[in-house]
């Protein structure tokens, strides 16, 4: 993935710029109270509560076996919630200056890769699921025109192999030597790692673009479909069609909160990251505007355990069983026989 995940200050670009970009890059500074303070403060929030809600989400799936196309989906994305919320710690000292300076280094070549690799897993297995769910909707008991769960194996380690191999040059391509003791990730790349780095966030934009129009368009499908299908039954059931609207709004808002805002504000500063055209003071603006709107991209990983909790069963049982939260039978029994009747296939109650 492209490496904009970067240290809080700007330094000398790799020669490639004249006397007057290079006094302009040197007096162009990131260091603020927002930058070294602020955004280490909120990561670290994100990383503790983060950290222990994977945590739990893990060890809960662990005791969850893979029967459904669904879960194999959920459970990679967990992984890669997990992966994301440890690179945490390396930006929060980084960018607060309390590690060494080649804790600098580390993040610009290694963690950010991580972080951008993680997320968009996250972002494609949505969209399988999206894809999923409109299935179970529209042929609820057609399992013919599912995939079989080796075939959604096999497609969830292709995208893992296929995004790893897209990411790894950005590791191997910032290997030049830190020229100043403020540096930004760019001034790291060989030249053709400045090359791999703008397409490969082209091609991320396509992958998120693409994904959410899919999410998009399947929930709006899912949801006329459900509608339509209480409309038929005659169905007074306001409890279940609020369920629907609150599955709904819960992917869709994952998305356009923590992802939407970070896209638009991607490709500007990737431009001023491997460019000279931006003036210092432009130059900051966006990276202010993509360190905000990456903090909520990051809140992604505090998020998802949410949605496993609403959207899956499985889940939502065995977290129960292992806090020891007894739930009444004749209300889960109630709950149960509803979700067969109506065959509201958002929530995944098929184990």
């Amino acid at each position: 993935m492209p490496m904009d995940f970067p240290t809080s200050s700007v330094g000398i670009s790799n020669g490639s710029s004249d006397d007057n970009a290079t006094t302009l890059t040197r007096n162009c500074s990131r260091d603020s109270v927002v930058n070294t303070v602020l955004f280490p403060v909120l990561y670290t929030v994100l990383f503790i509560v983060g950290l222990s809600m994977n945590g739990l989400a893990v060890w809960v799936f662990f005791q969850i076996p893979s029967k459904s196309n669904f879960i194999i989906y959920l459970k990679n994305i967990v992984i890669a919630d997990v992966l994301m919320t440890l690179t945490f710690p390396f930006k929060i000292l980084a960018d607060s200056k309390l590690g060494p300076d080649y804790l600098k280094v580390i993040v610009c070549r290694v963690t950010s890769v991580v972080f951008y690799f993680t997320m968009y897993i996250s972002i494609i297995f949505f969209g399988l699921i999206s894809i999923d769910r409109y299935q179970k909707t529209v042929n609820p008991f057609d399992k013919a025109k599912t995939l079989s769960l080796l075939w959604v194996k096999i497609l969830s380690g292709s995208m893992w192999l296929l995004l790893f191999f897209m990411s790894l040059p950005n590791m191997i391509l910032t290997s030049n030597k830190p020229s100043s003791p403020t540096f930004k990730c760019a001034d790291l790349k060989t030249e053709f790692g400045l090359k791999w780095h703008a397409i490969v966030n082209y091609t991320c934009q396509v992958i998120f673009w693409s994904n959410l129009a899919v999410v998009t368009f399947c929930y709006i499908l899912i949801t006329k479909e459900l509608y339509s299908s209480y409309a038929r039954t005659k169905s007074s059931n306001t409890k279940g069609r609020k369920t629907v609207k609150i599955n709904v709004f819960l992917v869709l808002a994952v998305f356009f909160i923590c992802f939407v805002p970070f896209h638009f504000a991607r490709v500007p500063y990737t431009m001023s990251q491997t460019t000279e055209l931006f003036r210092c003071s432009l130059e900051i603006a966006l990276f202010h505007l993509k360190e905000s709107t990456l903090w909520l991209s990051s809140l992604n990983s505090l998020l998802d355990p949410l949605i496993y909790f609403f959207l899956c069963n499985s889940f939502r049982s065995s977290l129960f069983k292992l806090l020891n939260i007894s739930i009444p039978h004749s209300s889960e029994s109630r709950r149960t026989q509803k979700c067969n009747i109506e065959n509201t296939p958002l929530e995944d109650s098929s184990m």
